[in-house]
């Protein structure tokens, strides 16, 4: 039964996750914390390092997947992705250890001051409709490469520590900052999630920080939900779905807040 719960809970966090561009990660955290460590229903995690590398490596598997995705459907604009891509790694191996240094009391409160942050730009871009008259053309596109490259040197960190993707924060920068048309930016930050989560995951798994049970059949059902996602994307307008999910992120936030600073 844990299996099938498993690859239920994959298949939603990655068809959720690449719809709405968050990533899978901020999720499954909240989930592993609440329910899958210590006194948990299913009681896998034995330290927070766990959490944050298990989910990471569904992240990479996610990430993986809805980047095929966008590249069978050429919306990935290689020209940024690959500098972008190199930019994360630096950050993606130092966050992961910093993450081994995390207990459970620190990772349910810089998580949930984390999860009121990301809470406040999902609603934020609810209320900020980007441009979909931009015109794009791959041969001529410019944009500010020097804050791109340092943006994601940020993104490859906070996907490594916190074991989310980091397309929360990429897209509405390479949107808002960098002038990216939206279809180009989610395609293109999905590439270089792809990328630090597979550093990330190569460094948590050198730390022991992988439980393997729960990471394989959840990131077999985030590769498959993530082609679900990459295609109800094309039409799919899930405004409404964000500002829900910012109130609820926002709650969870406020809990995890309450329980690292409880114990």
């Amino acid at each position: 039964m844990e299996y099938f719960i498993f690859l239920f809970l994959g298949t939603f966090v990655g068809t959720f996750g690449t719809l709405v561009g968050i990533g899978g990660g901020l999720i499954l955290v909240p989930f592993f914390i609440m329910c899958m460590s210590v006194g948990g229903i299913y009681p896998y995690f034995q330290s927070a390092p766990q959490i944050v590398g298990t989910s990471l490596f569904v992240v990479f598997t996610n990430a993986l997947s809805g980047t095929l995705a966008y590249i069978r459907q050429r919306r990935v604009y290689f020209n940024a992705a690959v500098p972008f891509a190199l930019a994360t790694l630096p950050g993606a191996f130092l966050g992961s250890y910093v993450a081994d240094k995390f207990d459970g009391q620190m990772l349910d409160l810089y998580f949930g001051i984390f999860l009121l942050i990301m809470a406040a730009i999902m609603y934020w871009n609810t209320r900020h409709k980007p441009r979909t008259d931009i015109p794009f053309d791959a041969k001529t596109f410019r944009y500010n490469r020097p804050l791109g490259i340092a943006s994601s040197t940020l993104v490859g960190f906070l996907s490594s520590i916190f074991g989310i993707g980091g397309g929360i924060v990429h897209v509405p920068l390479m949107i808002y900052l960098l002038g990216f048309p939206v279809h180009v930016a989610t395609a293109t930050s999905h590439f270089v999630l792809a990328c630090s989560s597979l550093m990330g995951v190569a460094s948590h798994l050198m730390l022991q920080h992988i439980i393997w049970l729960p990471a394989i059949c959840i990131g077999i059902g985030a590769a498959i939900g993530a082609q679900i996602g990459a295609k109800l994307s094309r039409r799919t307008r899930p405004k409404s779905i964000l500002v829900l999910l910012a109130a609820a992120v926002f709650t969870l936030g406020i809990r995890l807040i309450f329980m690292g600073t409880a114990r």
